[in-house]
């Protein structure tokens, strides 16, 4: 029989109430409390911090709190990530982020999703993945929804809504977010 971990993050119907997640929430968001209460100086104090919270990227990633996020342990990070102020990862199902990805102040990234029956919402929940290739920049104020899938080298313009997949290599913007056209790797300066 499978445990309402499993189920979670194998994307199925599971009881959010289950006392192993509720714990486990409680432990992710006392991290982030405590991340969120260090100065720019508790530099060492924050990475032990992120260590702790993150499922991978904790040793190098650059985050600026305050930060929230549900789990903590789904979220992972590849090399030299950064993560302006004040972005929300709700990690239900796994978060997957390449390298050297940008994620501007107050973005959204959501796993979690609830039935349309609000019989079945009221006790049940479930979730999808999200994967955000290397190199990719995503602007301020954007969110990332449930099951999307972000290639590398891409754009996300501010403020936008990523209701589905962006291929690698594009900006893409608005609500819903669509593709406005390729990404120049022109040289700059």
């Amino acid at each position: 029989m499978s445990t309402m971990r499993e189920k979670m993050l194998r994307g199925e119907l599971y009881d959010p109430q289950d006392i192993e997640l509720s714990l486990a929430r409680v432990r992710a968001r006392d991290l982030c409390q405590d991340l969120n209460a260090t100065r720019e100086s508790d530099a060492e104090l924050r990475r032990r911090i992120l260590k702790e919270l993150l499922g991978s990227g904790g040793d190098d990633v650059w985050l600026q709190p305050p930060f929230y996020c549900d789990y903590g342990f789904n979220i992972l990070l590849g090399k030299n990530c950064f993560f302006n102020f004040n972005c929300v990862v709700l990690d239900i199902c796994e978060v997957k982020v390449g390298d050297f990805v940008f994620v501007g102040p107050a973005v959204q990234i959501y796993t979690a999703m609830h039935p349309m029956n609000a019989m079945l919402r009221r006790k049940q929940e479930f979730g999808k993945p999200v994967e955000i290739g290397s190199d990719v920049w995503i602007g301020g104020g954007a969110i990332i929804n449930p099951g999307v899938r972000i290639g590398s080298r891409s754009v996300i313009g501010s403020g936008s809504v990523v209701t589905r997949d962006i291929p690698e290599g594009v900006f893409a913007a608005g609500n819903p977010c669509r593709v406005i056209r390729p990404v120049e790797e022109a040289r700059q300066g």
